[in-house]
């Protein structure tokens, strides 16, 4: 592992080796990602499985794909567990082997087990401030996804009830969906 002290700059920052700890520039600080466990390697999956059936030919899904953006006016260099970007935002003839120039619609982050409802519900907060469209946050204990939007409102979607949004026309899950796609019920 290589030895991240101090500030970094944005160049800086992107500039480290790949290895095998996922990084996120906070404030200036190189922040080991968690290391995902079942629930939520599956779930990410899932989710990546269902989004991706349903914008071929609209956009892209991704995990872990580092996106460039501004919180509290510093650079912020995030790892969503999935980002959604549509071809509208970033054509689908771009192919850099980079990180994402553009603001997603849609990044989800599903909670692991040494994180708190409040950590992402905050995180949720900076990505909707720094632009993001929707954020999604799955909790694999409570077996829900909350949807953040713009205007600072939340709703929590459980069971069979559909989540319908006009930003991502034609798309619709529902949290049981999710779950049984990534058979943890």
């Amino acid at each position: 592992m290589v030895n991240i002290a101090g500030q970094l700059t944005l160049e800086e920052f992107l500039a480290l080796p790949d290895e095998d700890v996922y990084y996120e520039l906070v404030d200036g600080q190189a922040i080991p990602k968690v290391s995902p466990k079942f629930f939520h390697s599956s779930l990410q999956l899932a989710l990546g499985l269902l989004i991706r059936a349903w914008c071929k030919g609209k956009g892209r899904v991704l995990p872990e794909w580092a996106i460039l953006l501004k919180r509290q006016g510093k650079d912020w260099v995030t790892l969503p567990d999935l980002t959604y970007i549509s071809y509208e935002r970033l054509p689908a003839s771009w192919k850099r082997n980079e990180a994402c120039p553009a603001i997603p619609e849609l990044v989800i982050e599903i909670i692991s087990q040494d994180q708190t409802i409040k950590q992402l519900e905050n995180k949720a907060k900076d990505y909707l401030a720094a632009g993001v469209s929707r954020v999604w946050v799955v909790d694999p204990q409570l077996i829900n996804i909350r949807v953040f939007l713009p205007d600072g409102t939340s709703q929590v979607y459980t069971d069979n009830t559909p989540i319908i949004d006009t930003l991502l026309p034609g798309l619709q899950l529902t949290t049981k969906q999710v779950f049984e796609e990534a058979e943890l019920i």
